[in-house]
């Protein structure tokens, strides 16, 4: 994890929108809500800028539900990249949605390790494929070569973006103290 995490924001910069207009409530109408039936509140606090939290919610949901990667695949990466960023929110949920996904509580607390424990071949390439780009921008030649052995050109694209995103996503939420949603875990113990 990222030395840093000791200077994050304890409170948000921005709170979240609680009021939430016909336009902005149209943009979320498709995304996941909290257990009040209240937009989570990385989208709440995206909120603030209407425009820009269309595009996101279009791009980001490609991943999450019309991307060519595996749910399970996908939630290593995500997960992976929240731990390394220091990223307690994006952590959380992708927690919650890495258990829908198949990831047991074992796995999940081994990616928020520096030794993420024992993995396949093909988990394992995914984690070093995070670990390289959050190091140094670019993945190595050892840990590509492990990836194209299984996974398409198109896949390798979604593999690599995808870890960027979510590097985006988590600078933004750790800018702007974005507060864990109710019944959102934490780190792991």
């Amino acid at each position: 994890m990222a030395s840093n995490s000791s200077q994050r924001p304890s409170s948000p910069r921005l709170a979240p929108i609680t009021e939430i207009t016909p336009d902005v409530a149209e943009i979320l109408s498709g995304g996941i809500k909290n257990a009040g039936g209240q937009p989570l509140n990385i989208f709440g606090t995206m909120a603030h800028h209407p425009k820009l939290l269309k595009r996101f919610m279009t791009y980001g949901g490609y991943f999450l539900n019309k991307g060519l990667l595996p749910a399970r695949e996908r939630e290593i990466v995500i997960l992976r990249v929240g731990w390394r960023a220091g990223s307690v929110y994006e952590f959380g949920q992708h927690t919650l949605i890495g258990r829908e996904c198949g990831l047991t509580d074992a796995e999940i607390t081994a990616l928020a390790q520096e030794k993420s424990g024992e993995w396949s071949g093909k988990d394992a390439a995914l984690i070093d494929m995070v670990d390289d780009l959050c190091a140094d921008n670019c993945v190595s030649e050892n840990v590509w070569n492990a990836l194209k052995q299984d996974w398409s050109d198109a896949q390798l694209v979604e593999l690599v973006l995808l870890a960027g995103s979510y590097r985006m996503v988590a600078g933004f939420l750790n800018t702007m103290g974005v507060q864990l949603d109710a019944n959102t875990p934490g780190w792991p113990n």
